[in-house]
C-alpha cells in the first residue's frame, strides 16, 4: 500500500503545526487525496500566515495547547492520524527553563496520546530527537521521557498504533544554524560559532518528511525510526555556506559551548544499536517489550550488548566541503538568496 492510499480521504492532525515540519508535512499532503489537514498550534499568528499562504481548503485551524487535554481532545474528534511535532526544542531556553519543556514535551505528548486512544486514532508518529539518547540537556532529558511516555502508552493500546521518529539537524528548519549563518552573513554580522570541531547530522526538510511518511506505513507499537545521515564539522558548514554565498573571507567569531550542547550527537546508543534493525535508508528501533518480572533478566545478561557500537555524528559519513555545498543546493531559500533575491529569507 503506497502513502497516498494510507491516507486517502482521511483526516491528519499536526501538532505543532504552524512550525517548519508542520508546514512541510502540509505541503507533502495538499495535493494528495487526502480529506482535510487539522492543524494545532497556540500561535494565532502563524497559523494566519499559514492559512494565507496555502489559501486551501482542505487545512483547518485549531487553536490549542497540548498542553490542555480538552483543546486537543476537541482538535482530534474524526481524526484518523497524528503527526505529534508539538514542542520546545531550543536547548538554552529548556535549560533556563526545564518544567516547561515538562509541561509541553512529556505530559503534552501524554495528552496527545491519551486523547489519540480515547478517539480510537489510527497511528500517531511522534517527532524526537537525537538529544535524547544519552541526554545531557533538559530539551534532550524531556524528549527522552517522552520516548518513554511512547513506548508505555504503545504497550497499552489495542486500537492506536504509537511510535516514533529521531532525528538529527534538519537542514534551514526553524532555530536551527543556518538560517542564523545566513542570516548573519547578509546583514554584514560575525558568525557565532560555539565549537568549530562540533559534528551534526545533516539531513534536509524533505527528507524528514520521508522519513515520518516510512513510519506511518511501516510503524508498529513502540518503534523508533531514524534515517542514516551524514555529518559535518561546523567549520565545514561554514566554509560551505560562505563559498556558496560569495564571502568566503567573513569574519567568525568562536563564542564557546553554549549552556548544556554537545560536542557530538547520538542517533542511536550502544544498546539500541545492538538491537537495531537495519531497513537501508532507515533503522528500526523495536521496544523492549519486558514486563515487571525481571528474574529471567537478572540471571541471564545478553551478550550482544557487548560488541554494539553507537551511531553517532562522529562515526557516520562525514561530508567534506563540497558535499556540504552540493546539500545546502537543495535548499530553495538558500539558491534565491545566492543569485541576490533579497526578499528571500528564513526564519530563525
Amino acid at each position: 500500500m503506497s502513502n497516498s492510499d494510507i491516507f486517502k480521504d482521511k483526516t491528519l492532525l499536526i501538532t505543532g503545526g504552524t512550525g517548519s515540519f508542520g508546514n512541510a508535512v502540509a505541503e507533502r499532503f495538499l495535493d494528495s487525496n487526502i480529506n482535510e489537514i487539522r492543524i494545532l498550534s497556540r500561535d494565532e499568528k502563524k497559523q494566519d500566515d499559514m492559512r494565507k499562504k496555502y489559501k486551501d481548503k482542505k487545512i483547518k485551524f485549531y487553536i490549542g495547547d497540548v498542553r490542555d487535554y480538552n483543546s486537543v481532545n476537541n482538535a482530534m474528534i474524526g481524526v484518523d492520524y497524528i503527526f505529534h511535532s508539538a514542542a520546545l526544542k531550543q536547548v538554552p531556553s529548556c535549560e533556563f527553563h526545564p518544567m516547561e519543556a515538562v509541561k509541553t514535551n512529556i505530559l503534552g505528548t501524554d495528552n496527545v496520546l491519551e486523547a489519540a486512544i480515547q478517539n480510537k486514532v489510527k497511528k500517531v508518529v511522534c517527532l524526537s530527537t537525537d538529544k535524547a539518547v544519552y541526554p545531557i540537556n533538559a530539551m534532550g532529558i524531556s524528549k527522552a521521557l517522552m520516548e518513554k511516555v511512547i513506548v508505555a502508552k504503545s504497550r497499552n493500546s489495542n486500537t492506536t498504533i504509537i511510535c516514533g521518529t529521531r532525528y538529527g539537524n534538519v537542514m534551514a528548519s526553524r532555530g536551527s544554524v543556518i538560517p542564523l549563518f545566513t542570516n548573519q552573513i547578509i546583514s554584514g554580522k560575525p558568525i557565532t560559532i560555539t565549537n568549530p570541531d562540533m559534528t551534526r547530522f545533516m539531513m534536509t526538510l524533505d527528507e524528514a518528511v520521508e522519513l515520518v511518511l516510512f513510519a506511518f506505513s511501516k510503524g508498529e507499537p513502540g518503534d523508533i525510526f531514524v534515517q542514516k545521515s551524514p555529518a559535518a564539522t561546523i567549520s565545514v558548514l561554514v566554509k560551505a555556506l560562505t563559498q556558496l554565498l560569495d564571502k568566503s573571507n567573513h569574519q567568525v567569531k568562536i563564542i564557546g559551548t553554549r549552556h548544556g550542547e554537545k560536542k557530538y550527537e547520538v542517533l542511536l546508543s550502544k544498546e539500541e544499536m545492538a538491537q537495531a534493525e537495519d531497513l537501508g535508508d532507515y533503522y528500526r528501533v523495536p521496544p523492549d517489550l519486558r514486563d515487571l518480572n525481571y528474574g529471567k533478566y537478572l540471571d541471564k545478561g545478553q551478550t550482544k550488548f557487548n560488541d554494539s557500537q553507537e551511531y553517532n555524528s562522529d562515526n557516520t559519513k562525514r561530508l567534506n566541503p563540497a558535499e556540504m555545498r552540493d546539500l545546502l543546493l537543495k535548499l530553495d531559500t538558500l539558491v534565491e538568496i545566492q543569485k541576490g533575491n533579497l526578499t528571500a529569507t528564513f526564519q530563525e
